[in-house]
This record gives C-alpha cells, structure tokens and sequence, in this order.
C-alpha cells in the first residue's frame, strides 16, 4: 500500500542522497549492490518515487521495477484534500522517471529470500537482486463496534476521498475519530463537502503529538470559531446504525450521541510489516521493518524505507525522515556509504486556514510563551536551564518565528528568548552552515550559499530546481529568499513572469503613461497574456486611478471572484452584501428597510466589527434586487468585497459620552464618505475615539485616529490578523483640516509604493517610520502636492458601483445564476441549501456569572 505523504509522510517532489558517508561493515557484509542490475521496489508511494527519482538521476544503469498495489501511479499526499476541492488525480501524480518498469494494481504476497523473487496477487514472479520495501502505513482503525457500517472510511488515498464525497451526497453532519494532524484535514475535507462536522479526540487536546495544551487550546478556538465542533478527552463506545443499515451516529462513552451519517477513521496508522514477517525478516515488536542506518533489513539484499521501516526504535511518519531514508538507500544502492542518523520532527502548515508549527523538543528545563488568546496566537519557546541554547518551540495562529528560529535548535540564541518571540526571530543572524533550512528535503543553509555561489543562482525558484529546498511543503521559502538578500544577490521584484516590473512601477507606468487598459499595459511593457497574479493587481492599479467602473470592458475579466460580483463569496456558493454605514450611524428607517430585505429574501444577518449589518444567502441573480432595495433606501456599496477601504468605526464620542472631547461620530463619517470606494493594494480599515479611553480600537487600524484636547493624532500601520501590529503615532494635535491632508498623502504614497497584497503594517515597516514621515509630512520627495490633487480626483470621481450596475444593462446581464436562463428563475426550480444557517449559541445566565 502506498505511504501516507506530506507531514504525515514522504509527500512528493524529488531530492539528492543525503546523509554522512562512510564505510560499513556491519555484519561483515561487503558492499556490492552497485554491480546489481536487478532492482524491484514494493510499493510505489512518494518516498518509493523519491527512491526511484534519485536512482534515476543518479544515473543507475540495472533495471528498476516497481510494483504498485494502487491502481495509479505515485501522488503528492501532501495536496490529498485539494483533490476534493477540485484538482483532479492527474494534477497531483508525479511522472514516471524514464526507463523504470511500473506495474500498477500488482499487490505483492509474498517473498522467496532464497530463490530472490516477489510473488504478486496475480501469480507473476519477478526476481531481484536488491529488494526494496516500501509498503508505507495502514489506517489505524480502532475495534469499536459498527466501525464495519456503510458510511465509515479512512482518509488514505484518492479512492477513499472518492468514496467520502460519494457518501457526501445527500448527508448532513459527519464526524473525524482523532484530533490529529491529519484529522484536522480531514475535519476540513468534510465541512468544504458541506457536512457539519465534528472531531472527535480521545486526548485531551487538538494535535497532542505536536502542540502542548495551551497550544491546543487556541487551536481549538480557531477551529471552533469555523463551525467545526470538538470533543478532546472523548473516545467512541459505538457507532450505530440507522433504519437503512447506514451509519447514523457514533455514540461516546458518557451516553452522548453525535449524530452523522459519514464517519472517518483518522486514529494514527500502523507500519505495513505482513510480508517482512512472513518472509522471517527482523521486525519490531511493535511493528516495522527492522533496518539499519543503511536502511538495510536483517537480509542484506532487502532494503526498507519510509512509514514501514523501524530505525532504532522509531518508526518514523514524517516526510523528511521519509525522504531522507529513500536518499540513504539509494547511495547504498548505488555503492556509497551514507547513513541515516537522525530526524528533525519540525512541523509547519497551515490547517483550516490556522498556522501550525512545532520544532524541537517539547520541554526543556525553561520555556517563555506568549499568548494573545483576542488573535488566537500562541508561542512558546523551550530552552535551557541558562536561557541561552534553543531545545524546540511551539507556535499556533502565528508561525513567523518558525523559519529563522528552528535552525538555531541546539545552538547558542543569538538574544533573548522574549526579544526573538516578539520580533519573530533573528533575521539579520547570520546562520552556521549546518543548520538545517529545509527539513523536509534536509538542506542545509551551507549547501545553499554553495549552490548561489557555484551556480549562480538568482532567485527562489533556482534554488528550489538546484538544491530541492522548498519544493515540498514550501515552508522554508522566506528562509531562502533572506539568504538570497545575504548572499549579495538582487532579488528580483518582478511581479510576475508576464511583468518585470514590481507593483509600485507598474503603477506609476499606468499613472505618468495614462494607460487605461490591461491589453495595452502588457502589450507595451510586459510578455503574454497575464495570469491570476497580475490581472486582479492591475485591475486594482487602474480602479485606484479612476479609470472607469470595474466591471466596464476587459476591467471585468481581470476582476477577482468578489470583485466580479460586487459581493462576497460565501463557502456554499451564495454571497454576502454589507451596505456601507459610516461611522456606525443609522436611522430606525433604514434599520428597518435592512431587516424587511433579510426578511424577504431569506438572508442570514449579523452584525459585523465594523459597525455594519452583513447579510448572508442571496444567489447572484438575486444581487440587483437586493441592491435596488438597499440604494432606493439611501444605501451605497460597503466595498466588503475589494481591496478598498472598508469602515470607519467610531465610539459616540463628545456628543453623547460624558468623557469624549471631540465629535469622533461626525468625523468618521466624514472620512468614510472621503475615503469610500478608494481602491488599494489591501483592504483599509481605520476608526475614530473620541477620547484617549479609545473605545473605537484605533490604534489597530490601518489609520487610526484618537481625539485631544487641542485636535487630533493619528496613528498609521496597525493591522490584525495572524500577525497583530499595534498602530505608530504619526502626528499629534492636529486640527481637522490638517488631519484629513495627511491622511491624503498618506494613503495615496502607501497605494502608490506598496507591494501586492501588502498590508500597511508590513509596507511601514519596509520603508521606515522616519522615512514615510519626511515624505508625508516634510514632503521630502515634493510630491505631497501631486498626492493631495490625486485624493481630490479621487473624491470628486467616486461615484456608487451598485447603483452603476443598476443603471447600466449590460452591466446587469453578468448577474445570472444561469447562463442559459438570463431572466426569473424559472418557478419550478426549487435552490435547496446544504447547509442550515448559523444559529446562535445560547450560554446559560447561571453559567456566565460563574
């Protein structure tokens, strides 16, 4: 059976021998596989393939036959669940390396040592004259009764994701036994299905092999908070069955039932050992194929690498162990020494949209932790009993530290252990040669300089091609762009392969070159016809210069999914519309007419952070009418679909608070309605307090502003998400006239010079407090001038693009939910929902005040 890949295990991608060379003579047995020409691999996996590919490339001259129990050849289990959100088998094979003989749905049976040949289901009998074995692992599945019901599966391989979406259909709820890494994917396979889903962990807490239980704990907020339910310290009594003989539920040891009529086994797995045992190889007396550090099994012609091989007691499920094992066996195989010595547990994803990441040991003699349970970020760090050796590190929510900090495990801690955690690591440290960057190919930071040095290497992507580094989970891929920036080397700022040019040039190419379209842009300073990259930037380029509506002429072909639409995409297909309501301030009458919409077409509100009401569920060709309701009522577009500006929150303020100093309400409104519709390289958000109690949250905000007694100040660069930046103070005491034209040439220099997708928070810290202040407030460039004229043009040019929809019909046309039925929906068709709408959770009062 295939390997389970990707963190779990050897996922895909390809890799050089590695390891420490030298001689062996262990058991007196003499190295003579490279005269061998016979070689035969069981299991045809992505370490297999890992084995194969650096056999091939290492120029092995016998012939290889790989014998695959699965009906298709090698695939990156890595991506397995992007399988269910739409890439097909074909997209996530490996090819097949040039002369090696495959035979796929040929299980092995058995294995006659003496006579030096497998047997497979078939009765075909292929000699050897080096064995490989790479059977990988089978799913754990725990001796529950009913787990043998229609409806419960594994989550393996592309025939079992086919089955599971099979059994989706028509189900409502399902449930994950095992909380683990791989659970979780799986939790998230079946909620984008569309099933309410429910994880199910006997420990007690998410991910316990590699988090603590402060770790899991913010984990299991963050996959709470995405509807999933979760019961840690819980096992399964039953799983019952239905009156169709179909599963229906799993009941718990405490009586509770959960209902779901699809159940997936995700307990760990179990090394593939059956044909070792039964051909008398030394095996584990917990499982696993017994090999050396050459990988070689108790009989010297056999070889066993990955999730079925026993290295010193462990048995190891990682792909880089996994890979590095393939490696080992392939030097062996090919007449080389190297040894496997050991395997760095270092893990870094991103489940459920959550950053994980562990590295290192999980104790030490000290730890220091971080914790911002408001984010949903934990870090700890554990270190030596004198504070100054890294032993390993812990990270949920945030991985910023992970790429520069693990290669210091072991090592001296170039500052204190809170200086790194709050800085995200030494990036200006330089790096001793052997530290690992990549562990999941196992390069090290030396290899790389050489690689750069020796092939000349210019940016990410070569070095990804020379030294395999970031080709498997990508993780390290910030690592090797700072060593790129170290080595003396011009990283390039090309914003894609069809531009040279970085974002911030391209802009102002557009700006000085009055370019108004996309074909003329890429035809006079660019290649080809564009990508996914550069289209939606320059769409944005060209919204931000009010170059017409986004959805006139080719503008709407470059248009991201909510842009399109003028509405958010929702996960089961509907959208969203937030009306804009600046400043928070609304009257009965228009409270009223958002309610009479929600009501009338069945949408789902709620009240957003920024003071406005969502409403959720309504089908494209619903949009316009909606929007005809809103806008008849006084409403506008709240631009929650756009790189834009969003809201401007704002406390009461001096107009009904008792300790306001300022009418915060009235100039947040005025700076929504200014700043509304103003495109940018990311989304903007900014609020107004009223007083220096600063109940409007300003100082995390995008620009924030907090009332004085004798004006304003205003704060810039504050953003949240996984990374939270507290807002720097700008300018202090300004009056409201001087405020607004700082704020002017402040978003029109950041819109100007920052990156794709970059927030404000990251753009400030590039360029520099100091630096944006000499240019905004000192006007040290003399462009604050050209600035404040391009806000101008921008306020006189805004105009609503909901209302523009509704005046223009062949803007309307686009609002279908089928293309061949452009009117009313046809009455006899009846839109059924997958998935109830979100209900509160109601908390007894007894249980709040205790």
């Amino acid at each position: 059976m295939s390997e389970r890949a990707g963190k779990r295990g050897g996922a895909g991608g390809g890799g050089r021998g590695r390891g420490r060379t030298g001689t062996d003579g262990e058991n007196g047995i003499v190295e003579a596989e490279a005269t061998m020409r016979r070689l035969v691999v069981v299991g045809y996996g992505p370490t297999a393939y890992r084995l194969v590919e650096t056999l091939t490339g290492r120029g092995f001259d016998g012939r290889i036959t790989v014998l695959g129990e699965e009906p298709r050849p090698a695939y990156d289990r890595v991506a397995l669940t992007s399988y269910l959100a739409g890439r097909s088998a074909e997209d996530l094979t490996y090819p097949v390396p040039e002369g090696v003989v495959l035979r796929l749905g040929s299980a092995v049976t058995a294995i006659d040592r003496q006579g030096r040949t497998v047997t497979t289901a078939d009765g075909h009998a292929e000699p050897y004259d080096v064995l490989v074995l790479a059977t990988g692992s089978s799913p754990f599945v725990p001796p529950v009764p009913g787990r043998d019901l229609d409806g419960c599966f594994v989550y393996r391989t592309i025939d079992d994701l086919d089955a599971i979406r099979g059994a989706s259909r028509g189900a409502t709820a399902g449930v994950v036994i095992g909380g683990g890494l791989l659970g979780l994917e799986a939790a998230d396979a079946l909620r984008g299905l569309g099933l309410d889903t429910h994880v199910v962990e006997m420990g007690g807490w998410l991910m316990p092999r590699q988090v603590d239980s402060g770790g899991g704990a913010v984990l299991r907020g963050h996959v709470e908070a995405l509807g999933l339910r979760v019961h840690t310290g819980a096992g399964v009594a039953e799983i019952v069955a239905g009156p169709d003989g179909r599963v229906a539920g799993l009941v718990k040891p405490d009586g509770e039932t959960v209902e779901a009529q699809v159940v997936v086994f995700s307990a760990g797995v179990r090394p593939r050992d059956e044909l070792a045992r039964a051909g008398g190889l030394a095996v584990g007396e917990r499982g696993g194929i017994a090999v050396d550090d050459g990988m070689r099994t108790s009989d010297p012609a056999i070889y066993a690498i990955g999730e079925c091989a026993l290295h010193d007691g462990v048995v190891h499920g990682l792909v880089g162990p996994c890979f590095t094992m393939a490696e080992v066996a392939a030097d062996r195989i090919m007449g080389g020494g190297a040894v496997f010595t050991r395997a760095d547990p270092s893990t870094k994803l991103k489940l459920l949209g959550v950053e994980v990441a562990q590295f290192g040991a999980m104790d030490g003699a000290l730890d220091v932790t971080f914790m911002d349970p408001v984010t949903g970020v934990y870090q700890k760090l554990f270190v030596s009993d004198d504070a100054r050796t890294l032993l390993g590190g812990i990270c949920v929510g945030d991985a910023t530290p992970y790429t520069t900090l693990k290669p210091f495990v072991g090592r001296e801690l170039p500052g204190t252990p809170g200086e790194l955690l709050f800085t995200g690591g030494p990036a200006d440290t330089d790096l001793p040669d052997d530290a690992q960057v990549c562990s999941c190919n196992n390069v090290t930071h030396g290899e790389i300089c050489r690689a750069i040095a020796e092939q000349g290497l210019t940016d990410v992507a070569e070095i990804k091609a020379c030294t395999r580094a970031g080709t498997t989970c990508g993780s390290c891929v910030p690592m090797l762009k700072q060593i790129l920036v170290k080595s003396g080397v011009e990283v390039s700022k090309a914003l894609c392969e069809h531009f040279a040019h970085s974002r911030a040039e391209l802009f102002d190419i557009v700006r000085v070159r009055g370019i108004t379209t996309f074909s003329q842009l890429i035809a006079e300073h660019g290649t080809g016809r564009g990508c996914d990259i550069c289209k939606p930037v320059v769409a944005s380029i060209l919204a931000s210069l009010g170059t017409g509506h986004i959805l006139d002429g080719e503008q709407a072909a470059l248009q991201d999914t909510n842009d399109r639409f003028l509405a958010n995409i929702q996960r089961n297909g509907t959208y969203s519309v937030v009306p804009r309501i600046p400043g928070g301030e609304i009257t009965p009458d228009k409270l009223i007419v958002i309610g009479e919409v929600a009501r009338d077409f069945g949408l789902y509100t709620k009240i957003t952070g920024g003071q406005r009401i969502d409403l959720f569920g309504a089908r494209v060709e619903q949009l316009p009418l909606i929007w005809k309701r809103l806008v008849d009522a006084g409403f506008e577009s709240g631009h929650a679909y756009g790189k834009a500006l969003r809201t401007v929150k704002s406390c009461v303020g001096s107009t009904w608070c008792r300790y306001g100093v300022q009418d915060s309400v009235g100039l947040a409104i005025a700076l929504e309605l200014r700043y509304r519709g103003l495109r940018s390289p990311h989304k903007l958000k900014s609020a107004v307090s009223g007083c220096a109690r600063e109940c409007a949250e300003a100082r995390g905000k995008d620009f924030g502003v907090i009332a004085t007694e004798q004006g304003w100040n205003l704060y810039v660069g504050g953003n949240g998400g996984f990374t939270p930046r507290h807002a720097d103070l700008f300018a202090s005491d300004l009056s409201t006239d001087e405020l607004i034209r700082v704020i002017d040439r402040f978003l029109m220099f950041y819109i100007r010079t920052a990156d794709r997708l970059q927030r404000t928070s990251a753009w400030l810290e590039n360029q520099g407090l100091d630096y944006v202040k000499q240019v905004v407030l000192e006007d040290s460039l003399g462009i604050c001038a050209e600035l404040e004229a391009q806000m101008e043009r921008h306020v006189a040019g805004y105009a609503d693009e909901w209302r523009a929809v509704l005046e223009d019909p062949d803007r309307l046309r686009r609002f279908v939910s089928f293309v061949n039925a452009p009117g009313t929906p046809d009455p006899s068709i009846a839109f059924e929902t997958e998935r109830e709408q979100v209900k509160p959770v109601l908390i007894p009062l007894e249980a709040v005040r205790s």
